[in-house]
């Protein structure tokens, strides 16, 4: 089987190979196949045939014959003109898709309201997609420390394409996001059309275009998506969106006053993190910093606070009124207490460093 599935199927979807013919026909017969069955044949993955079932990533589900069928003739009408020949094949090749329709390939279609796209080729192409047929709005969700400029240079053309056909763009990013130059003359070049908010820490990455069709990750390392197209999915992200927009502060405007006296806002959400007992590795992703610039912030607060220890540090952010929102003190300010003249902390932290992407 190993030498199989390094054979080369250098055909398209218009005429697949005996095997790939085999294991498609068993797809959309029983509804999926386990994933080890389309190892000789990946043809069958690379031509989106297969795709990777949203319930179980051990089995593979196939694209509806009738969409595979929509496929083969906008490539036909794109090509006609050059080849009017390829009209004759791609007419069987129908025929052939059509006779394998029934409940279950009714069923497939319906599936295609939540796809898998395994691979960032394949994240990339659908989103591209989706940019081309964007025609009002788009809404993103940005998690993170800063936008490297190469990342947002990547995207701008598509931004500035969508930007003159009247599209409008909202922009969530954390806090740490503003010390990024690159962010705020991206900005700039997109003028009015595009709005940027940030917060103490956002959702994971979520991209919606046209309140129509979601884009979020579907595995730790962002190698592999979901394409949401569910009305009510669709609606739900876009009402955590909403909400999150309006806690969010303008790039343009400074962020507010932490209630405390000599506290950052950056040591301000740090302390709430800590006091829900999150470890310093979950404080610096949630707060889109490095686990170094985390723990230098912590040093300082430690040492703002008079506290010696982590336990007493605990003690004191409850003290200090930092484990929550913001509370309303009669000065105005909450006063803090004295630091201690022990040392700062057990270990010596290391020196601060400027935020970084992870």
């Amino acid at each position: 089987m190993a030498g199989h599935a390094t054979e080369e199927h250098p055909h398209g979807a218009d005429r697949l190979c005996a095997a790939g013919d085999r294991v498609y026909s068993r797809a959309v017969r029983r509804g999926r196949v386990p994933r080890a069955d389309a190892d000789p044949v990946p043809c069958l993955l690379e031509l989106a045939l297969l795709h990777p079932d949203p319930d179980d990533m051990g089995w593979l589900v196939p694209t509806s014959p009738q969409e595979v069928m929509t496929r083969l003739l906008r490539s036909v009408h794109a090509e006609v003109s050059a080849s009017q020949a390829r009209m004759g094949a791609a007419v069987d090749a129908v025929e052939w898709y059509a006779g394998l329709g029934g409940s279950r390939a009714r069923q497939a279609a319906e599936s295609t309201a939540i796809r898998v796209l395994d691979g960032l080729s394949r994240i990339r192409a659908a989103i591209d997609e989706a940019t081309e047929r964007c025609t009002t709005e788009v809404l993103t969700v940005q998690p993170g420390g800063i936008r490297r400029e190469d990342e947002l240079r990547e995207g701008l053309h598509r931004a500035l394409a969508m930007c003159r056909r009247g599209v409008r763009m909202r922009d969530l990013y954390t806090h740490v996001a503003r010390h990024g130059q690159g962010l705020h003359n991206y900005m700039e070049l997109m003028g009015e059309s595009a709005e940027a908010r940030t917060l103490d820490e956002v959702v994971e990455r979520l991209i919606v275009f046209d309140r129509t069709v979601a884009f979020i990750p579907a595995n730790s390392d962002r190698t592999m998506a979901l394409e949401i197209r569910h009305p009510a999915l669709v609606e739900y992200l876009v009402t955590v969106f909403e909400r999150l927009w309006r806690l969010g502060v303008p790039l343009a405007a400074s962020l507010p006053s932490t209630g405390v006296a000599g506290i950052t806002h950056r040591e301000r959400s740090i302390a709430a993190l800590l006091a829900e007992g999150h470890q310093d590795a979950v404080v610096a992703e949630r707060l889109g910093i490095s686990v170094r610039t985390c723990r230098a912030h912590i040093a300082r607060l430690s040492e703002r606070l008079g506290a010696a220890s982590r336990t007493q540090l605990g003690v004191r952010i409850a003290e200090a009124g930092l484990d929550g929102p913001p509370r309303s003190a009669p000065d105005g300010l909450p006063a803090l207490p004295s630091p201690a003249p022990a040392a700062p902390a057990a270990s010596t932290a290391p020196a601060p460093e400027s935020p970084t992407v992870r």
